[in-house]
């Protein structure tokens, strides 16, 4: 049963930073679409500077998980780099009270 539980935690506490992921990405697409025809604020760039670095950070993240025994390799990666995984889905990202 523990591990049931531990499981459940995961997994909200993955969905929530992936929501957070995906809300960060929508922002930057937006503030994309908008450079286009005006010019961003210096903040706005640097909102977009940090996605677009987020976004190619999970990307290695990703080859790895895809490559055999790569669910494996992954959390060791990780605890070896643990700059690789985007702002989102690292420890320092607050946690959600039940």
């Amino acid at each position: 049963m523990k591990t049931v539980d531990e499981i459940k935690i995961l997994l909200q506490r993955n969905k929530l930073r992936l929501y957070k992921e995906l809300s960060e990405s929508k922002e930057a697409m937006y503030l994309i679409k908008k450079s286009t025809h005006s010019k961003l604020s210096p903040e706005e760039k640097i909102k977009v500077k940090l996605q677009l670095l987020d976004i190619c950070k999970s990307i290695p993240a990703l080859a790895v998980f895809l490559l055999p025994g790569g669910a494996l390799l992954l959390p060791l990666l990780i605890k070896l780099i643990p700059d690789i995984l985007p702002s989102a889905f690292r420890e320092d990202f607050p946690k959600q009270e039940k």
